[in-house]
Formats: structure tokens, C-alpha cells, sequence
């Protein structure tokens, strides 16, 4: 098999799957690669590539020891070579939540239903041992709209004051976020791993879990019930949100907070999703932006976004608005 990184042959060898067939598996938003190993056995076994300088393997190591070790179900580590890149994990298989609901939309119910309860699990749980979720991280994230968005569409924005209006608006969360609870930040709908019917009530596996934070309760929340690259209706986004409120409480304070996270992620994934393709040529996530615009646009309409969305309405003309963010050149 040709264009396999330096070094695959070494480390498949000592790890004792160096008979094992190779089948390479598509790619996320990163550097990473992956590849799926396969003893003539039928056993299999998830390789990852987090190849340095761009990519550190060591934060997905420490993550999935502390998931593990509190009864999460991230994958079981196989074999590691941090300093090259090299991580060796359990396989979960292909059914992702997402592929699943494809093929089984009467599932759907019960699929979200089950990742909430896991949230709830973990949010029982105290924060891991990761650095905050905190005002410098929030802010550094939703600058990512001013700097590679508003660009790409040819506006000259007010960035500082963008900056004040999220420090405004989010600062009443911070003081209600506390310590906080173990941020994934990434969990959706492409990051569940069904090991089995969920109408069975089957496990659920976690992946991409490498940047998590200890922060607010509600981010997960978001990242899966606004999910950028599937649609959720609002009828299901309200019930699973009820359900999480019901299990592990949150009053108006936490629909406002809810409702800040959105607008803060979703503006983040805007100029993520402009960054992809500008930069990293890979236009594939434009098509995903109006329906990451569309779900901030219902975020802004709660009242604790009032100094964002007093920006949004100076600095982003209704027309890129109303076509979910207009075309990006």
C-alpha cells in the first residue's frame, strides 16, 4: 500500500499488528489520518496518525484515560508513540450516530436521547484535569467571525466591538459556569459511535474528545442539539433540551446560557468553516454554514444576546443574514 506516513510499518510491527491489513479511513477537519487494521482474523484495530508539529497526540491520550477511568466510554488505548504521532485504539466500527440515523430515522428518538443521558453521566461527574473553558478562550473563538468570515464576504467590521459585546454578554455565564464540568467540545452526531441498536438501549462510544475543557454545562449541549453538519429539528432540539433540564436541572439562567454558547460556538464554526476553505482549500464545509447561521440567528433572539445581536444587525447587512451568510468568495 503506497503513501502511508513515515514510520507505520515500525509502529504497527511493535504494537504486534504488523500482519494486519490496512484499510485507510476518511479524515476529519484536521491533520490527523486514520486507518483501520484488520488481522485475518476479523480483529480489528483503529490506528491514528497525529502527526508533530501540527497535531499532539498526548491531549487524546489523557483524555481518554480520565473517560475511561470514570466509566465514560471512550476507546481502550492499544499501543502509543506520542512523540511521533502514533495512537493505536480500540475500533468502534463504522456506525456513527449520523450514518446510522440515515439509514434509521425512526431512531432518532432514541439515539439523541441516549447521548443526553450520557452528557448528564458525565456532567455528574467533577471537572477533569483540563485548562478552563474561560473568557480569553470564549472570546478568542468567536473573534474567528471577524477575522476569517467577514473578510471572505468583503466587510469591513467593527472588531472591537465585536469583542466587547461577547465579553459583555458572556460574562454573567462565566460567574454561573464555576469550575465547570468536562467540556468534549466536539460532540455530535459524527463523534457518537453506536456499538450497537439504540433501540436496544446499546452503548454509545466517544471520539475526537482531544480538546476538551472544563467549562459550562451547556456547551455539549449545543454542539450536539445544533449540530453543524446535520439537521435537527427544533421540535426534537427542545425535547432533548428538556430532557438534559429534567435529569440534571437548569432554569431560566441555563436556557440563557444555552442560548450564548449557541451564538458563541456557531459563530466560531462560521469562521472555522471560512478558515477551511480559504486557507486550507477545502470547500466542502461552505454548505454547511447556512445551517450554522440559521441556528445562531435563533440564538441571537434571546435577551442575553442583546449586545451581540445589536452588532450583528450594524455590522452584517440583512441580506448575507436572511441567505445564511451569503457567498464566500
Amino acid at each position: 500500500m503506497t503513501d502511508l506516513p513515515e514510520g507505520f510499518k515500525n509502529f504497527v510491527a511493535g504494537a504486534g499488528w504488523g500482519d494486519a491489513a490496512v484499510e485507510p479511513i476518511p479524515g476529519d477537519a484536521s491533520f490527523r489520518r486514520y486507518f483501520r487494521l484488520r488481522r485475518t482474523s476479523g480483529e480489528t484495530a483503529m490506528l491514528m496518525h497525529a502527526p508533530p508539529p501540527e497535531e499532539d497526540p498526548l491531549p487524546f491520550l489523557n483524555v481518554a484515560s480520565w473517560l475511561t477511568k470514570h466509566g465514560m466510554r471512550a476507546p481502550e488505548i492499544l499501543a502509543d508513540d506520542a512523540g511521533q504521532g502514533w495512537v493505536l485504539t480500540e475500533d468502534f466500527g463504522n456506525d456513527r450516530m449520523r450514518d446510522w440515523l440515515d439509514d434509521h430515522p425512526g431512531g432518532e428518538q432514541a439515539a439523541y436521547e441516549q447521548a443526553i443521558d450520557a452528557l448528564v453521566a458525565l456532567h455528574d461527574l467533577p471537572p477533569g484535569p483540563f485548562p478552563a473553558y474561560d473568557m480569553p478562550v470564549y472570546l478568542r473563538e468567536t473573534a474567528l467571525l471577524t477575522q476569517w468570515y467577514a473578510p471572505a464576504v468583503g466587510l469591513d467590521v467593527d472588531t472591537a466591538g465585536f469583542d466587547a459585546a461577547w465579553q459583555t454578554a458572556l460574562k454573567p455565564l462565566i460567574a454561573r459556569q464555576g469550575d465547570g464540568v468536562t467540556v468534549l467540545r466536539d460532540y455530535h452526531a459524527e463523534n457518537i459511535m453506536l456499538l450497537g441498536n439504540p433501540l436496544d438501549h446499546a452503548p454509545q462510544g466517544l471520539i475526537d474528545f482531544q480538546d476538551a475543557l472544563a467549562g459550562h454545562k451547556a456547551y455539549d449541549l449545543v454542539s450536539l442539539l445544533q449540530d453543524a453538519r446535520r439537521d435537527v429539528s427544533v421540535e426534537l432540539e427542545a425535547a432533548m433540551l428538556e430532557r438534559y433540564r429534567e435529569k440534571a436541572g437548569g432554569g431560566a439562567e441555563f436556557l440563557a446560557d444555552y442560548a450564548l454558547l449557541g451564538a458563541q460556538r456557531n459563530a466560531k464554526i462560521v469562521g472555522i468553516f471560512t478558515r477551511l476553505y480559504k486557507r486550507d482549500g477545502k470547500p466542502r464545509y461552505l454548505a454547511m454554514i447556512p445551517r450554522v447561521w440559521g441556528a445562531m440567528e435563533r440564538d441571537l433572539k434571546h435577551p442575553a444576546l442583546e449586545p451581540v445581536a445589536n452588532w450583528f444587525a450594524s455590522n452584517i447587512p440583512d441580506d448575507l443574514r436572511k441567505k445564511g451568510g451569503g457567498t464566500i468568495a
